[in-house]
């Protein structure tokens, strides 16, 4: 079989499994369309601008746990992509971005629409290629997905010469099945040794807390986690990233941690006497003052990336390992160990969590008459969970995204969809966009501010020609909030450029869409707003909520404090 380099680039999709890519066409990738045209196996999801692309392939592969595929033009077509690529890296999201580039002979000469693509996406992907030679096309297609989807995930950028692609210029057409990189070789199995060591610590511990992130999403590892920690019977809690890896419904889950995490969990871990961090990366925003956090603790640490651990946070018990593994693994040794934990301690430990969590730390004024953000978020919950259909929520960055985490219970793995490391804004419509393509039975949600959603806002037009209907949750205070919020505690009040002024009108907006478009601004018409939402599963529905301007996010933990430090809604002043 001869094939050219843009039939290459097809037959290779075809070969990974591929099925949907999400692209903008220009001249440097017009070969690749050329051959992508001529073949059905990969459907092409034509964005409204590149960044919708990338963060569409970003949903698609949180949700999916496969590769987003992105195919996009040189210059700016890649330099478009730059914000959602890093996006993807931050949280490690396995993706493959083709872009093409100026011809061979013309790259280094200023050509039109040329950009050095490799150079300038290098700081943000796991790794990237430049294709010179059509006889490397394959081997380097097929290099880009294992690296991408290998070891810990992260995107990878694939940049195609036009002539590389031409279609007068055929070779034979070989796929290596067998992959070997000298260079790359991730460590799936954890030391054994280290693993009896963790074992025997967590046997040992008083006042033991799991601190869990991403990384059990991303290894698919939410059973063996749920398992252990049952097995245990020890308190846990989740990262932002690591949402739905362990029921929220549960009771040995405290809620997420962190600088808007709650009250017991963020207690929990300040007095805790051993830590068992899975799958997480010890971030600014998870461990506050680095010389508060968790001051009693022997730290284990479960992670596939040898370059997380003790990156930030000194540990006691390094394992590098593949999560899935490591606690499968770790299961083992637990079960097969004669020894077990002090039934007391542990008893005395499980009723003082019980009085941090007494404290209402999410409380929230439920009597007044302007629409709360909080109030919609749970009877969002609530209203989803009685449809009894699966539900996947994503969402923009700022406080509609803190108070999602907070108010959304997620019981399942990669149904919360958003962007933690790099906060994002104009993430979640797109993502959205993704998530839906991928699962098309399932109810999709875009938790959004009218700030963030103006980002990406075309891409309405994207999910009308493709018949992509979600429901779009605009919790709408005028403000960018969490700007907002810090500037009021932390800048004497004085509000600079984060008032929203001149806005659309969002339900006119989605109607000129041809989606359903709706304004809410009582509060006795949200239930009947989002149960209608929910029954038109054939339209997209933009619910504008107006909502309380001045609500901030509670509980929170100012820079430079630890997690013992937190201020809640009762105390409106931080210092």
């Amino acid at each position: 079989m001869e094939l050219s380099g843009g039939e290459i680039v097809m037959e290779a999709l075809r070969r990974e499994g591929v099925e949907h890519i999400f692209g903008y066409p220009g001249g440097a990738a017009l070969h690749i369309y050329d051959a992508l045209y001529q073949q059905d196996a990969v459907e092409h999801i034509l964005v409204r601008h590149e960044q919708g692309a990338v963060h569409a392939a970003d949903g698609y592969a949180r949700s999916t746990g496969k590769p987003g595929v992105v195919l996009v033009t040189s210059g700016p077509g890649i330099t478009n992509c730059v914000t959602g690529i890093a996006t993807a890296h931050m949280d490690s999201i396995p993706m493959v971005v083709l872009s093409g580039q100026v011809p061979t002979r013309a790259i280094g000469s200023d050509a039109f629409q040329e950009c050095d693509a490799t150079g300038i996406t290098r700081p943000c992907v796991k790794h990237n290629f430049m294709v010179t030679r059509l006889e490397d096309l394959a081997e380097t297609m097929r290099k880009a997905f294992y690296v991408a989807t290998s070891g810990r995930p992260g995107p990878v950028v694939v940049d195609i010469p036009k002539d590389v692609t031409a279609p007068n210029v055929k070779i034979p057409f070989e796929y290596p099945e067998d992959l070997r990189m000298r260079s790359y070789n991730p460590t799936i199995k954890g030391h054994p040794g280290q693993i009896r060591k963790a074992v025997d610590l967590l046997i040992s511990a008083q006042r033991p807390m799991i601190y869990t992130g991403g990384g059990v999403v991303l290894s698919n590892a939410s059973a063996e986690l749920t398992e252990l920690t049952r097995e245990l019977g020890y308190p846990i809690t989740n990262t932002l990233m690591g949402l739905g890896a362990y029921p929220a419904t549960d009771p040995q889950f405290l809620g997420m941690l962190g600088m808007h995490g709650t009250y017991e969990a963020n207690m929990a871990m300040h007095e805790c006497d051993v830590l068992l961090a899975i799958g997480a990366r010890f971030d600014d925003r998870v461990t506050g003052e680095i010389e508060h956090f968790c001051p009693h603790a022997r730290i284990i640490h479960v992670d596939v990336d040898p370059s997380s651990i003790s990156k930030t946070v000194n540990v006691d018990v390094p394992i590098v390992g593949d999560v899935k593994h490591v606690l499968r693994d770790m299961l083992g040794v637990l079960r097969a160990s004669e020894r077990r934990a002090d039934a007391q301690a542990i008893a005395t430990w499980w009723e003082q969590i019980g009085r941090w969590a007494a404290t209402d730390c999410l409380a929230y004024d439920r009597d007044s008459e302007l629409i709360k953000p909080q109030y919609v978020l749970e009877r969002l919950n609530e209203l989803t969970r009685e449809t009894g259909r699966d539900t996947f929520v994503t969402s923009d960055v700022g406080q509609h995204q803190m108070w999602a985490a907070q108010f959304y219970q997620f019981d399942k793995p990669r149904r919360w969809i958003n962007s933690g490391g790099l906060g994002t804004m104009g993430f979640g419509l797109p993502a959205a966009m993704g998530v839906k393509l991928a699962h098309r039975d399932a109810d999709v949600v875009c938790v959004t501010g009218e700030a963030s959603i103006q980002m990406c806002i075309q891409e309405l037009s994207t999910m009308k020609q493709y018949d992509l209907p979600c429901i779009v949750v605009n919790l709408n205070n005028r403000y960018m909030g969490m700007v907002r919020q810090w500037q009021e505690f932390f800048y004497s009040k004085r509000y600079s450029h984060s008032y929203v002024d001149a806005l659309p009108d969002f339900k006119a907006l989605a109607e000129s869409y041809g989606h359903i478009g709706v304004r809410i601004e009582h509060k006795g018409e949200v239930d009947g707003a989002i149960r209608e939402a929910l029954a038109n599963r054939d339209r997209l529905t933009f619910l504008d909520f107006i909502t309380d301007q001045s609500e901030n996010v509670y509980p929170m933990i100012a820079q430079g404090k630890g997690h013992h430090e937190m201020h809640l809604a009762s105390e409106r002043e931080l210092a």
